[in-house]
């Protein structure tokens, strides 16, 4: 990635992880995602769409796609941000919220080597602290068939696979609440009038009940369809 600059890895990686969550990168989508102005994001995405060769195909009012050349450069930096992520909690044992900020930064200088040397110091790692799969050395993600924990209803049954890292905040709450990847729980309740849902977790006595911005941002394994 030595021919990109940090904004425009910005960009990649954000238009990335909108498409992969099924949302549609948008000038809108991609200006609240990188907190910048709809014309700032316009001008970056005819840059990116006329570049050589090109990241992106960008068309007026349908957003943003990127092209082969532009998802491998930001499943690379999708794999150095989650091996920076992982490194920190595992060896520099900062906590699960406080990663994501600090592998933003460091996400755009650190070399091949750098990178390979971290991965196998922590034993080439599928998954970072918040589940997360961690792209291959080779630039392939795992396919991904995990469900929102906002769209399950009693009495399914899942485990919690990963849960959105750029709210640190919501993490923080779902620690206190024990809600971490590999936590098995039943759904117990679900109320449509403010789409709330209660859960119970695998050995334990009380409920927890999350609003829907939190269970929006939780993605689970459904164990009852086995």
């Amino acid at each position: 990635m030595s021919s990109t600059t940090p904004a425009v890895e910005d960009y990649l990686k954000t238009i990335y992880s909108l498409c992969a969550e099924g949302e549609r990168a948008s000038t809108t989508h991609i200006a609240e995602a990188l907190q910048v102005a709809p014309a700032s994001v316009t001008g970056m995405l005819r840059k990116l769409a006329s570049a050589e060769p090109p990241l992106v195909v960008y068309h007026k009012h349908h957003g943003a796609t990127l092209t082969l050349e532009g998802e491998r450069a930001a499943i690379e930096i999708v794999r150095h941000h989650r091996l920076l992520e992982t490194f920190l909690h595992d060896i520099l044992g900062y906590a699960w919220d406080e990663v994501h900020e600090e592998a933003d930064r460091l996400e755009h200088v650190i070399s091949e080597t750098f990178e390979e040397r971290i991965a196998q110091v922590l034993g080439n790692p599928a998954r970072d602290p918040h589940g997360d799969p961690i792209p291959s050395r080779d630039l392939e993600m795992p396919p991904s068939t995990l469900t929102r924990l906002i769209d399950l209803r009693p009495p399914q049954r899942g485990v919690v696979v990963r849960v959105n890292d750029a709210d640190s905040a919501l993490l923080r709450y779902l620690g206190e609440c024990s809600l971490l990847p590999g936590t098995r729980f039943t759904t117990v309740r679900y109320t449509p009038y403010d789409e709330t849902i209660s859960l119970r977790l695998e050995g334990a006595s009380e409920t927890i009940v999350l609003g829907p911005r939190a269970a929006r941002q939780v993605f689970v394994r459904r164990e009852d369809e086995r």
